[in-house]
């Protein structure tokens, strides 16, 4: 009932605001479980996508979204929970991982729709990065739910990183055909396997959303930037300290009698 409260005043707000188009609507099952698996560019994917479908579909959220204290706090668990996310501690790696995989196996057991973003985190510079194999291809195999290649559109400009005020602009929703991963059921313990679903999956969204391929994963690029960044900005002070240097040793030269 939350839920369906929340997707109309939100999923209406949105439509209405940024007007999404929608491509594929027809691949989304009327019933049964299926996941959705989507390319990564903006906080808000997963809010546009819930806003344009019928069915109700689980995306999982960092536990600190639900238990932060105050009245902010509470509010923003209230949000979340209203919109269909699920708390998972990140805390650590492995947990983590453990942790979204049980939690989407959990849904679709209940026959619902489980919403995924293979790449582990948003893409840094609006690229399509490596899927990691963990989550994805081990719950597909585990419960045969098919899978469905789903890419977001322009996303990222309405409202890009530092950026308070969203910008109205249409973002597009491309919606591609279920794939079908059953010949591989009971084999979710072989990497290979895993790595072979994933790719497959990565492709097709790849080719729905138009977006470059990039063979790393989005973490590691993350922190390829970042480390460029901080190298750029010490090499920056590094230079200042320098002139500043010389403009003390100018002065001084200056107030030499005899210079």
């Amino acid at each position: 009932m939350i839920y369906g409260a929340m997707k109309f005043s939100i999923g209406g707000s949105l439509k209405l605001a940024f007007r999404p188009w929608v491509e594929g609507l027809d691949n989304i099952p009327a019933e049964g479980p299926a996941i959705l698996a989507s390319n990564h560019l903006s906080f808000s994917d997963s809010f546009f996508l819930p806003a344009v479908l019928d069915r109700k579909v689980t995306f999982i959220a960092k536990a600190e979204y639900f238990t932060s204290p105050g009245v902010k706090g509470k509010l923003t668990a209230a949000f979340f929970k209203g919109v269909g996310q699920l708390p998972v501690d990140r805390s650590g790696a492995r947990g983590a991982g453990e942790a979204a995989i049980r939690s989407g196996i959990e849904v679709l057991e209940r026959g619902e729709l489980f919403g995924i973003y293979p790449e582990g985190t948003r893409s840094p510079d609006g690229r399509l990065y490596r899927g990691k194999p963990g989550g994805l291809a081990r719950v597909a195999l585990a419960t045969g739910a098919p899978v469905i290649p789903v890419a977001m559109i322009d996303t990222e400009k309405i409202q890009p990183p530092g950026k308070v005020m969203p910008k109205l602009m249409r973002p597009g929703i491309r919606i591609g055909k279920p794939l079908d991963f059953s010949r591989y059921h009971g084999m979710e313990g072989d990497r290979f396997i895993l790595r072979s679903v994933t790719d497959e999956v990565m492709y097709e969204i790849m080719k729905l959303s138009g977006q470059e391929y990039v063979d790393v994963y989005a973490t590691a690029a993350k922190r390829q930037i970042a480390d460029e960044a901080k190298r750029k900005a010490d090499e920056e002070k590094a230079a200042e300290r320098a002139e500043k240097a010389r403009e003390v040793e100018q002065a001084k030269r200056a107030e030499r009698p005899g210079d």
